[in-house]
């Protein structure tokens, strides 16, 4: 009887002392929140103002991320399908972080994850080692910080059965799904198998709202003769319509003011003014006074524009000829006023240092002016990037040694970009979808190689959907199917 005592004793005490174990490893949601304080600084979207791409990437990825670390907190939880993640980190440097990372256009870090845990310490630790930021800090949250690697195996249950427990009793073993979780990556076939039913009933319910969109385009396209009406950020379709509402009774109450749009695109942003490639910007925050000034200014718009382009003229024949662009896709959203700076600190400068260059030398190719960089460089479409803090000496020996690769780089990005639209149109038709596109974020090669592949699979579940190609999976609010470019199979 005692001997009996003594075991149930013994048995308990070990319960308890397990109990606390795990209890000490365990975060609340307000610790998870201090302890990710450092990531949400390094990629919040806030950050990314004048980075629509980077902006839109990490928007996207915050909130998938929030909606993981919600259903952790949420009692009895056993849904882990992996969720991968990418963030654009405002970092410079490279490190030896073994998280597959490359380097965005504007020179922020790309990270990619996969999420796999089912408690907060144990995900707030990967975010942060992904980053490779610091987690010293957790310390001080009254954390045990065992390795992450125990920290991550270990399931919160008081008692640990036997193998035979389960082959005995056909239960599922809590630890054996759990491993089976980290080790199954998410395959295009079995996301969209999971995900269709959801998509298809958000794309119906947004057909109506689709359509009075097209209409109001349209008709303001044609009554104000625009080229065309565009969005910097995937708002929502309702959204969309109430900007164009809203843009419709601009037109109705003060028509005078939009007599000089003619031949302009409009493009819903967060900010107004003019943009650097001659948009009209309407900030949606702004009310219709703030859009009223705008109108009323771009007679001055036009003028600065036309200094602008004899500036890039005057750059041009300094450098032997090559041309001066603007790529909205590449480059930072910068306003009319805030380029022309641009151009004329770089302009003097080039004036100060007396460069030579042979008249037209270099004639075809073409360079883009970033105000956030030190070292120029060669983007794989063949133009090159200058920075305005550039060295003359380092500017001239690096255009001269790079001028015949970019010549071949430049033929490669039209040869590139017929294939990519080529690719596109096939893939749509042969899975017969409504739209086929892609995120800004992602390079035509990246495209090029998901559509080649998407060709040689069998996709009923894509019949009469919208799909955008994106940089991981996701169903948005109005029915789009985003997939990663670099989905598994």
């Amino acid at each position: 009887m005692f001997c009996c005592l003594r075991a149930m004793r013994r048995l308990c005490l070990e319960k308890i002392l397990l109990q606390c174990i795990l209890q000490s490893r365990t975060l609340s949601g307000a610790d998870a929140i201090n302890a990710l304080r450092p990531f949400y600084f390094a990629v919040h979207p806030d950050f990314f103002g004048q980075h629509p791409k980077e902006r839109e990437v990490n928007e996207n990825s915050l909130k998938r991320l929030n909606g993981y670390l919600e259903n952790l907190q949420k009692p009895g939880f056993r849904s882990f399908k992996p969720t991968q993640l990418t963030f654009y980190v405002r970092e410079r440097e490279r490190n030896s972080s073994n998280v597959q990372e490359s380097f965005s256009a504007s020179g922020f870090r790309a990270v990619s994850f996969t999420l796999h845990t089912r408690d907060l310490l144990s995900t707030v630790l990967d975010i942060l080692n992904s980053c490779s930021l610091s987690t010293e800090h957790i310390q001080s949250l009254n954390v045990n910080s065992q390795s992450h690697k125990e920290a991550r195996s270990t399931v919160n249950r008081p008692i640990k059965w036997d193998k035979t427990y389960y082959s005995f009793t056909g239960f599922k073993d809590p630890e054996e799904e759990l491993e089976q979780a980290q080790r199954v990556e998410t395959t295009l076939i079995s996301w969209l198998d999971d995900n269709e039913a959801s998509a298809v009933k958000k794309l119906k319910k947004s057909l109506p709202l689709r359509k009075e969109l097209e209409r109001l385009k349209f008709e303001l396209s044609h009554q104000l003769q625009l080229s065309d009406i565009r969005w910097q950020r995937s708002w929502g379709i309702a959204h969309r319509c109430s900007q164009l509402h809203s843009l419709g009774r601009l037109v109705q109450q003060r028509p005078e003011v939009l007599k000089n749009v003619k031949g302009r695109t409009v493009v819903f942003t967060d900010r107004s003014g003019m943009s650097a490639a001659g948009h009209i910007m309407l900030g949606t925050m702004d009310v219709h006074h703030h859009w009223t000034k705008i109108f009323e200014r771009l007679p001055n718009y036009y003028k600065l524009q036309k200094r602008l382009l004899f500036l890039e003229d005057r750059i041009s024949q300094l450098l032997g000829g090559i041309q001066v662009i603007y790529i909205e896709e590449l480059q930072p959203l910068l306003t009319l006023e805030e380029y022309y700076e641009t151009l004329d600190s770089f302009y003097n400068k080039l004036c100060d240092s007396r460069l030579l260059f042979h008249p037209r030398s270099l004639r075809g190719l073409q360079m883009i002016l970033e105000s956030d960089r030190y070292a120029p460089s060669l983007h794989e479409f063949g133009h090159f990037t200058i920075p305005t803090v550039c060295d003359p000496a380092t500017l001239q020996w690096f255009i001269f040694a790079k001028a015949q690769e970019a010549r071949e780089n430049l033929k490669r990005k039209e040869e590139m970009m017929i294939s990519e639209k080529e690719l596109i149109d096939t893939s749509a038709e042969k899975f017969s979808l409504d739209r086929l596109y892609k995120e800004p974020s992602v390079s035509s090669a990246q495209m090029i190689d998901c559509c080649k592949r998407l060709l040689e699979e069998s996709l009923p579940y894509l019949q009469g959907m919208h799909l955008c190609i994106s940089h991981f999976y996701s169903v948005l609010q109005d029915g789009d199917l985003c997939i990663p470019w670099n989905w598994k199979n």
